[in-house]
């Protein structure tokens, strides 16, 4: 079977290869039409919009983004189109969390209020109750529908969505921002646009920012702003064991997919960076300077981060 892989996802080309398939593994950026016209199956992350463009003339029944959202695939095409789509809820939950405490380390914050109660958001409660802080959840969909507005630090872990009957699109705006305690910390590690950035800089709140609207082309005057405590390059979710659980969800989902044997990664020969990714405290603030004296070069920056 002919299948086309973003090359930056872990373990797939090794794994699909040796089961029998033929595997191109391609830059996101030149997964286009004519790379997918005779393929079978497509694995992509973020940077690839999946579309009516992209899939139009080709034989594609299946596509997995190694990601937690979706945003980023028109669903109902594929839907009308017959075409599978499965993602990786949930594989990169704990990484999210740990970006959140270091940011919770860098500011000094004692109350949290989480907007997105999901599987991020259940593990940030958890690490902020185990810190002893307050924590105040709001989740309408689920029926968490409390004030976060007078918390020291409001962070945001939501789906993107512009439809239906709770959008997310700049849940986080001006009117939202107006009614926050002078001085919260605002923090984005969801999706770009979930946070109205232009809203954000004028409010006057000091942030943190892990996803930007118009990635990987992001507002440098927002990213270099003297209220931006910390910047990345949507790097919270970056951690070995994350990118290994979003690769084996996308794995089981293509075997289920065209009823074949189950493909495992073997956890104990994976080998994906030369060496250990920065974990000392402290970590995040360096990862900030760097984005923040070549906010330009947020892609590159990306494409070169080492695992946590």
């Amino acid at each position: 079977m002919k299948i086309v892989i973003d090359k930056y996802i872990p373990c797939l080309e090794t794994v699909l290869r040796e089961a029998g398939h033929e595997v191109i593994a391609l830059e996101p950026e030149v997964i286009t039409a004519v790379a997918v016209a005779n393929a079978s199956a497509l694995f992509v992350r973020t940077r690839t919009r999946i579309n009516k463009e992209l899939l139009h003339d080709s034989t594609v029944t299946f596509v997995a983004t190694a990601t937690i959202g979706t945003d980023h695939i028109d669903i109902d095409y594929c839907r009308q189109q017959g075409i599978a789509v499965a993602s990786a809820p949930g594989c990169n939950a704990q990484a999210v969390c740990d970006y959140i405490e270091e940011a919770i380390r860098e500011t000094g914050c004692h109350s949290i209020g989480i907007v997105g109660y999901g599987h991020v958001g259940k593990k940030v409660a958890a690490m902020a109750m185990a810190k002893g802080m307050k924590v105040v959840i709001n989740d309408p969909p689920l029926g968490f529908l409390d004030d976060v507005s007078q918390c020291d630090l409001i962070t945001f872990h939501t789906p993107l969505t512009k439809s239906g009957p709770y959008p997310t699109y700049h849940l986080c705006d001006a009117a939202f921002l107006q009614r926050c305690r002078q001085g919260a910390v605002i923090i984005n590690a969801a999706r770009g646009g979930v946070v109205d950035e232009q809203a954000l800089l004028q409010s006057g709140h000091p942030f943190v920012l892990d996803c930007w609207e118009g990635e990987p082309r992001i507002n440098a005057e927002v990213a270099r702003s003297e209220k931006a405590l910390l910047v990345s390059m949507h790097i919270a979710g970056y951690s070995l064991e994350g990118k290994i659980n979003a690769s084996q969800q996308c794995l089981d989902a293509f075997c289920q997919h065209f009823s074949l044997p189950a493909l495992k990664i073997d956890k104990k020969v994976v080998s994906l960076q030369s060496q250990t990714g920065d974990k000392a405290p402290g970590w995040l603030r360096r990862v900030s300077e760097k984005l923040k004296a070549q906010p330009q070069s947020f892609e590159e920056l990306r494409k070169k981060y080492s695992l946590r």
